[in-house]
């Protein structure tokens, strides 16, 4: 099947707004004018739809190639406000900073818990070797209920990778103007986790020639993706 059939645009211009939209900060009206400087008209609306649907579609197959997660897990939660209410965006990253999961919910007790860990076992097809949470008692009903055998650790400082992997989360919704509904933002939060996994080059620990063919790599994988 087509994945871009009826429309307008060619694949290569589809993709490569949703990839902007995704990689870095920037509004849909930045992508238009990006768009715009190379000679393409488009409006932001339809590179709004793009992002919508083809986000949700290209995030998938990334998730189906991952290469899989490390054996520890560190996760968090953090408050979000749509439409004046608030709900909680549950986060798991893996020790190398890789995002396991991310779960949008109205709640944070523990059957709001128990849920998440069970998407996470999905993810990862098994048990982590370890978790590490704050000491919020839900994580404690979770882990008892579901993976007992797993280690278990809240000690202080300890959470601070989960805690800081949810700044670029932050920092999107803050441009986006807050998010508007829970659909929009579980599509949002679970695509641009899958980008992020896939350029997530540690530049800082490898050499430059080394990170580079570690770029070429995700283009390709990213390339296939999208085709």
């Amino acid at each position: 099947m087509n994945t871009y059939k009826r429309h307008r645009f060619p694949p290569d211009i589809i993709s490569y707004a949703v990839w902007l939209y995704f990689r870095f900060n920037l509004s849909h009206r930045d992508i238009e004018d990006l768009l715009a400087e190379r000679g393409i008209t488009v409006s932001r609306e339809s590179i709004r739809l793009w992002c919508s649907k083809f986000g949700a579609i290209f995030s998938r197959r990334l998730k189906r190639k991952h290469s899989g997660y490390g054996d520890t897990f560190y996760i968090d939660e953090v408050f979000v406000k749509i439409n004046g209410k608030q709900h909680y965006l549950w986060r798991a990253v893996d020790q190398d900073g890789e995002v396991v999961d991310v779960f949008l919910q109205a709640k944070r007790d523990g059957a709001a818990a128990r849920r998440f860990f069970k998407r996470l076992l999905r993810s990862h097809s098994g048990e982590p070797r370890k978790i590490v949470t704050d000491k919020l008692r839900s994580y404690g009903v979770a882990h008892r209920e579901l993976i007992p055998e797993t280690v278990h650790s809240t000690q202080q400082y300890e959470n601070n990778r989960a805690e800081q992997s949810h700044e670029a989360t932050r920092a999107r919704e803050r441009g986006m103007r807050r998010f508007k509904s829970m659909k929009q933002a579980q599509r949002f939060v679970t695509a641009h986790a899958a980008v992020s996994n896939l350029f997530n080059l540690g530049r800082h620990l490898v050499r430059a020639q080394h990170y580079r063919n570690l770029r070429t790599s995700a283009f390709e994988e990213w390339n296939r993706a999208v085709s």
